[in-house]
């Protein structure tokens, strides 16, 4: 477009103009121009980073109807449509030249082709409507971490939700100057019907990784639509790839040790396995619960958290289990609420909030009571379960110190976690780096729960819980993540975790406050504090050091019994796991590293010398008598 300059003089107003120039970026320029002449706005507004400007947006959602005031001040509610309540995964490709490849597990279609659909659908999309161009910042600004966007939306939902859940960045856009280096979204609701997107069937999110753009059209769910979340991870993988970094789906905390020593956790967890509740333990600090950016620098690891905000799943989140959580959502602040219920009162109300929900309010399925069912007869609860929660990370009390620093905060160590049953113990240490990365992150499996797929137990392969966002062939991922040290001396230790281990008669041997205890031993581990056990897959806790980190920290005795049910090394299931990913790699994963099936057949054979020795299943307390 040669005369994109001329459109935007003619398209903005005066005062959006100027806002638009003072950022002496044509590559930018341009990408505003041309989504102008697709979509057809009625107006654009350009927000600055200026409190009004968010303000402006903040109304705007109310004016549209996109979200509703609740009973306490700050808090709004959105609703999404019924049919558009996740990430679209079947509808969600790369976008790919012919001649790339991604390998199966990743879904793609031939570039040319997915461009000309996706504009034609978002072709006049946001006829009578506000274009809204929003600057962000992915990580801390003015720091090598930084990565600027330029979202555009007709959405003031979802530009509210970016201005909670990312740092303002148009003030970053003038340092970089001309520079071509940010990521592009373009976003529309399409054809609303009442007040949500109409045409489901046209709902497309494509990614071009050559230009750093995403596209989504036709649908308002967050994980389809707030552009700098799991959308701009899958960029930032493959911009990671190509420059020697690592973008991973993980929290980052502050573990507080003895005499007021601070350890920084990077943490991967599949959906529904701990993550969050793991990144707001109480005593400890969070930088942030789900995406980090890790680099090497001064020849140590250090990463930020991409976001400064949390939308999190608020199912399940109650006073016992998230106190800091549950406070911020029933106090005064900026809060988006989205899909839950909302009473008679004007409050919102979720599943496992720990009290009585009421027997009718409104919902995604509009006014809503006991019972109710949709076309097809199923129910529809009150709360749907995955409705979310919005806020900054800034207004909890448990925000660490560090959170904004732009040189990040040196890792010291990394959890791997999932749901199983049977296999691994509720912590263990890695050997080596290697091992952490090939055994605990590049074999987790985590179960399916009956809520979710009406079948308990199925094991889920999810690689280091990014196989979703993965935008690099598996074992070019898996590389890059074990060349990542190679030249720092003293790497982050490599820990799995497991809250979901069951005894004989089918139940959790782990109580909800025990996670508190195996990440503070694996904080003493990082640091030299205690003694460990070895087993064939790693190192674990003794005896001793757990029963003084359950009294000091639960006030709770932590019984010999239940020590050695949960510390058990269960050599069949531990070989039976091995076999099944290894199956996966061999037959899915053409371009899997050869160190992968070395140390499969390493870490198997140590279970099998040590079965032979000791028998199927394994006390901790033979292996502490040789």
């Amino acid at each position: 477009m040669s005369n994109f300059t001329e459109l935007l003089k003619e398209k903005l107003t005066a005062e959006n103009y100027n806002r638009l120039i003072a950022l002496d970026n044509p590559k930018m320029h341009q990408f505003i121009a041309d989504a102008i002449e697709l979509t057809n706005p009625a107006s654009v507004f350009v927000c600055t980073d200026s409190e009004a400007d968010v303000a402006y947006i903040r109304e705007l959602a109310i004016k549209t109807g996109e979200e509703k005031l609740l009973n306490i001040k700050g808090h709004t509610v959105h609703f999404d449509g019924y049919y558009d309540q996740a990430r679209d995964k079947a509808k969600t490709k790369y976008l790919l030249a012919d001649g790339s490849e991604l390998g199966e597990w990743l879904n793609s279609i031939e570039k040319k082709a997915g461009v000309e659909e996706v504009r034609s659908f978002l072709k006049d999309s946001m006829l009578g409507r506000e274009m809204l161009v929003c600057f962000f910042c992915l990580g801390p600004t003015n720091s090598d971490f930084s990565i600027p966007c330029v979202q555009i939306t007709d959405s003031p939902y979802v530009a509210h939700s970016e201005t909670i859940l990312y740092r303002p960045g148009y003030e970053q856009f003038k340092k970089i100057s001309s520079s071509p280096d940010f990521f592009r979204f373009i976003h529309s609701e399409g054809e609303l019907e009442n007040s949500v997107s109409k045409n489901i069937d046209k709902r497309r999110v494509y990614i071009d990784l050559e230009e750093e753009l995403v596209y989504s059209v036709n649908t308002q769910y967050g994980g389809n639509t707030i552009g700098l979340k799991k959308l701009a991870l899958r960029l930032a993988i493959n911009k990671a790839s190509k420059e020697g970094w690592l973008a991973e789906h993980m929290f980052v905390m502050g573990v507080h040790g003895p005499a007021g020593r601070i350890t920084y956790f990077t943490g991967a967890f599949p959906s529904a396995c701990g993550k969050t509740s793991t990144s707001m333990l109480p005593g400890q600090t969070i930088i942030g619960d789900d995406i980090a950016y890790m680099r090497k620098k001064d020849g140590k690891i250090r990463c930020v958290n991409v976001e400064k905000g949390i939308f999190g799943i608020i199912r399940d989140v109650n006073p016992e289990n998230d106190p800091v959580i549950y406070k911020s959502l029933t106090s005064p602040m900026e809060v988006i609420f989205s899909n839950v219920l909302i009473d008679k009162n004007n409050k919102p109300c979720w599943l496992g909030m720990g009290s009585k929900l009421p027997d009718e309010g409104t919902n995604h399925s509009g006014q809503w009571h006991s019972g109710k069912t949709d076309s097809d007869g199923n129910e529809i609860t009150a709360s749907h379960k995955n409705a979310r929660y919005c806020l900054s990370i800034y207004d909890l009390d448990n925000c660490d110190r560090l959170i904004d620093d732009p040189n990040g905060v040196p890792v010291g160590a990394i959890i791997y976690g999932g749901r199983d049953s049977n296999t691994w113990v509720p912590v263990e240490q890695a050997f080596n780096w290697a091992e952490g990365i090939i055994i605990k992150g590049a074999s987790i499996e985590s179960e399916t729960t009956a809520a979710t797929l009406g079948k308990e137990g199925v094991r889920t392969f999810n690689l280091m819980s990014n196989l979703d966002f993965l935008s690099v062939p598996l074992g070019r991922y898996i590389q890059n993540n074990l060349d990542f040290v190679k030249d720092i001396d003293n790497p982050p230790l490599i820990f799995s975790v497991n809250y979901f281990l069951r005894g004989k008669d089918g139940k959790y041997l782990n109580g909800i406050a025990d996670k508190n205890v195996w990440i503070l031993w694996a904080e003493l581990c990082v640091n030299g504090d205690v003694d460990t056990i070895e087993t064939p897959t790693g190192l674990i806790p003794t005896y001793k050091d757990l029963t003084k980190l359950f009294k000091e920290h639960l006030n709770a005795q932590y019984s010999r019994s239940n020590y050695v049910e949960q510390f058990t090394i269960r050599i069949p299931e531990n070989l039976a796991k091995l076999d099944r990913v290894d199956n996966i790699y061999r037959e899915k994963v053409p371009d899997t590293p050869d160190i992968v099936f070395d140390t499969f057949a390493k870490v198997r054979k140590r279970l099998k010398t040590a079965g032979d020795k000791y028998g199927d299943y394994i006390s901790p307390f033979d292996l502490t008598a040789g």
